[in-house]
Protein backbone atom coordinates (compact mmCIF):
# COMPACT_ATOMS: atom_id res chain seq x y z
CA UNK A 1 0.00 0.00 0.00
CA UNK A 2 2.53 2.64 1.19
CA UNK A 3 5.06 1.77 -1.80
CA UNK A 4 2.41 3.10 -4.26
CA UNK A 5 2.71 6.46 -2.23
CA UNK A 6 6.36 7.06 -3.39
CA UNK A 7 9.02 5.31 -6.05
CA UNK A 8 11.48 2.64 -5.00
CA UNK A 9 14.71 2.92 -5.01
CA UNK A 10 15.06 1.63 -8.48
CA UNK A 11 12.48 3.60 -9.91
CA UNK A 12 12.60 5.37 -13.39
CA UNK A 13 11.79 9.03 -13.39
CA UNK A 14 8.99 9.90 -11.78
CA UNK A 15 5.46 10.12 -13.84
CA UNK A 16 3.09 13.20 -13.56
CA UNK A 17 1.01 10.99 -10.88
CA UNK A 18 4.17 10.72 -8.45
CA UNK A 19 5.06 14.59 -9.32
CA UNK A 20 1.91 15.91 -8.31
CA UNK A 21 2.54 16.07 -4.16
CA UNK A 22 1.16 13.87 -1.67
CA UNK A 23 -1.87 14.77 0.42
CA UNK A 24 -1.24 15.64 4.00
CA UNK A 25 -2.20 12.27 5.30
CA UNK A 26 0.09 10.18 3.26
CA UNK A 27 3.06 12.47 3.71
CA UNK A 28 2.67 11.86 7.57
CA UNK A 29 2.61 7.90 6.60
CA UNK A 30 5.57 8.55 4.93
CA UNK A 31 7.44 10.21 7.61
CA UNK A 32 6.36 7.74 10.17
CA UNK A 33 7.55 4.57 7.97
CA UNK A 34 10.76 6.58 7.05
CA UNK A 35 10.94 6.65 11.31
CA UNK A 36 10.53 3.40 11.53
CA UNK A 37 13.23 2.63 9.38
CA UNK A 38 15.64 5.16 10.93
CA UNK A 39 15.11 3.65 14.68
CA UNK A 40 15.43 0.13 12.89
CA UNK A 41 19.02 1.53 12.28
CA UNK A 42 18.57 2.32 8.39
CA UNK A 43 20.88 5.10 7.45
CA UNK A 44 19.60 8.64 6.62
CA UNK A 45 21.16 8.17 3.12
CA UNK A 46 19.18 4.99 2.65
CA UNK A 47 16.00 5.96 3.83
CA UNK A 48 16.61 9.28 1.38
CA UNK A 49 16.33 6.96 -1.57
CA UNK A 50 14.07 4.63 -0.39
CA UNK A 51 10.93 7.62 -0.18
CA UNK A 52 12.73 9.58 -2.38
CA UNK A 53 13.67 12.02 -0.52
CA UNK A 54 16.74 14.48 -0.34
CA UNK A 55 19.13 13.29 2.30
CA UNK A 56 18.46 16.96 4.04
CA UNK A 57 15.23 15.82 4.60
CA UNK A 58 15.85 12.86 5.66
CA UNK A 59 17.89 14.19 8.40
CA UNK A 60 15.88 16.94 9.65
CA UNK A 61 13.54 13.95 9.87
CA UNK A 62 16.07 12.01 12.11
CA UNK A 63 16.87 15.60 13.89
CA UNK A 64 13.21 15.54 14.83
CA UNK A 65 12.98 12.19 16.17
CA UNK A 66 15.77 12.09 17.79
CA UNK A 67 15.25 15.64 19.97
CA UNK A 68 11.16 15.63 19.99
CA UNK A 69 10.04 12.07 19.24
CA UNK A 70 8.05 10.46 16.98
CA UNK A 71 5.50 12.96 17.73
CA UNK A 72 7.65 15.45 15.87
CA UNK A 73 6.70 13.89 12.63
CA UNK A 74 3.67 13.91 12.73
CA UNK A 75 1.31 15.86 11.10
CA UNK A 76 0.12 19.83 11.72
CA UNK A 77 -2.45 22.14 10.92
CA UNK A 78 -2.19 23.11 7.48
CA UNK A 79 -1.49 26.09 5.79
CA UNK A 80 -2.05 28.00 2.69
CA UNK A 81 -4.52 27.49 0.27
CA UNK A 82 -5.91 23.87 -1.12
CA UNK A 83 -5.40 23.53 -4.76
CA UNK A 84 -8.56 24.29 -6.47
CA UNK A 85 -7.31 21.37 -9.13
CA UNK A 86 -7.47 18.08 -7.99
CA UNK A 87 -5.35 15.39 -8.58
CA UNK A 88 -7.09 13.99 -11.43
CA UNK A 89 -7.75 17.52 -13.37
CA UNK A 90 -3.91 18.00 -13.04
CA UNK A 91 -3.37 14.51 -14.42
CA UNK A 92 -5.55 15.44 -17.21
CA UNK A 93 -3.72 19.05 -17.60
CA UNK A 94 -0.32 16.87 -18.22
CA UNK A 95 -1.95 14.88 -20.94
CA UNK A 96 -3.82 18.04 -22.59
CA UNK A 97 0.13 19.69 -22.45
CA UNK A 98 1.74 16.89 -24.53
CA UNK A 99 -0.59 17.39 -27.17
CA UNK A 100 -0.12 20.14 -29.74
CA UNK A 101 -1.40 23.20 -28.87
CA UNK A 102 -3.29 23.42 -32.36
CA UNK A 103 -5.74 20.67 -31.27
CA UNK A 104 -6.68 23.41 -28.80
CA UNK A 105 -7.88 26.37 -31.10
CA UNK A 106 -4.12 28.19 -31.30
CA UNK A 107 -2.14 29.58 -33.88
CA UNK A 108 0.89 27.74 -33.72
CA UNK A 109 2.95 24.60 -32.13
CA UNK A 110 3.70 26.08 -28.81
CA UNK A 111 2.20 26.03 -25.39
CA UNK A 112 2.80 29.69 -22.74
CA UNK A 113 1.40 30.05 -19.64
CA UNK A 114 -1.44 32.68 -21.24
CA UNK A 115 -2.45 29.73 -23.44
CA UNK A 116 -2.17 27.00 -20.66
CA UNK A 117 -4.47 29.52 -18.54
CA UNK A 118 -6.88 29.48 -21.53
CA UNK A 119 -7.25 26.01 -21.40
CA UNK A 120 -7.43 25.40 -17.57
CA UNK A 121 -10.13 27.72 -17.37
CA UNK A 122 -12.23 26.30 -20.48
CA UNK A 123 -11.59 23.21 -19.22
CA UNK A 124 -11.86 23.14 -15.48
CA UNK A 125 -13.78 26.58 -15.21
CA UNK A 126 -10.86 27.37 -12.89
CA UNK A 127 -8.99 31.16 -13.56
CA UNK A 128 -5.43 31.39 -12.74
CA UNK A 129 -2.84 34.09 -13.64
CA UNK A 130 -0.04 33.26 -15.78
CA UNK A 131 2.23 33.41 -13.83
CA UNK A 132 0.98 30.93 -11.07
CA UNK A 133 -0.11 28.48 -14.43
CA UNK A 134 4.36 28.50 -14.54
CA UNK A 135 4.42 27.57 -11.03
CA UNK A 136 1.73 24.77 -11.49
CA UNK A 137 3.49 23.28 -14.56
CA UNK A 138 6.76 23.38 -12.52
CA UNK A 139 5.20 21.61 -9.96
CA UNK A 140 4.44 18.99 -12.59
CA UNK A 141 7.93 18.78 -14.35
CA UNK A 142 6.73 20.45 -17.54
CA UNK A 143 8.17 23.30 -19.00
CA UNK A 144 7.10 26.26 -21.23
CA UNK A 145 7.57 25.12 -24.44
CA UNK A 146 8.90 27.79 -26.95
CA UNK A 147 10.22 27.46 -30.56
CA UNK A 148 13.77 28.34 -31.45
CA UNK A 149 14.02 31.48 -33.31
CA UNK A 150 14.69 31.72 -36.92
CA UNK A 151 18.15 33.19 -37.06
CA UNK A 152 18.97 30.72 -33.91
CA UNK A 153 18.01 27.74 -36.74
CA UNK A 154 20.12 29.67 -39.39
CA UNK A 155 22.96 30.87 -37.41
CA UNK A 156 26.49 29.24 -37.77
CA UNK A 157 26.91 27.67 -34.46
CA UNK A 158 29.90 29.88 -33.71
CA UNK A 159 27.83 32.87 -34.73
CA UNK A 160 26.64 33.28 -30.85
CA UNK A 161 30.44 32.46 -29.38
CA UNK A 162 32.49 35.36 -27.82
CA UNK A 163 35.28 33.51 -29.04
CA UNK A 164 34.55 33.42 -32.82
CA UNK A 165 36.97 33.43 -35.40
CA UNK A 166 35.03 36.44 -37.08
CA UNK A 167 35.41 38.98 -34.15
CA UNK A 168 37.91 41.11 -32.55
CA UNK A 169 37.32 38.68 -29.07
CA UNK A 170 39.37 36.13 -30.60
CA UNK A 171 42.31 34.76 -29.27
CA UNK A 172 44.68 32.07 -30.41
CA UNK A 173 45.69 30.88 -26.68
CA UNK A 174 42.06 29.71 -26.34
CA UNK A 175 41.52 29.07 -29.72
CA UNK A 176 40.52 25.26 -30.58
CA UNK A 177 43.11 25.06 -33.55
CA UNK A 178 45.83 25.67 -31.62
CA UNK A 179 45.11 23.31 -28.75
Amino acid sequence: MLSKLWPSVNALPMNVDTQISLNREEMERRRLEAAQDLLNGLSQSKVARKFSVSRTTASRWYRALANKGVDSLKRRKATGRPSRLTREQLTRLAQIYSEAPIAHGFPDEHWTTARMAVVIESQFGVRYDRDHVGRLLCKLGLRERKPRTQQAITAPPYATSRYSPNTDLSRPEISPSVA
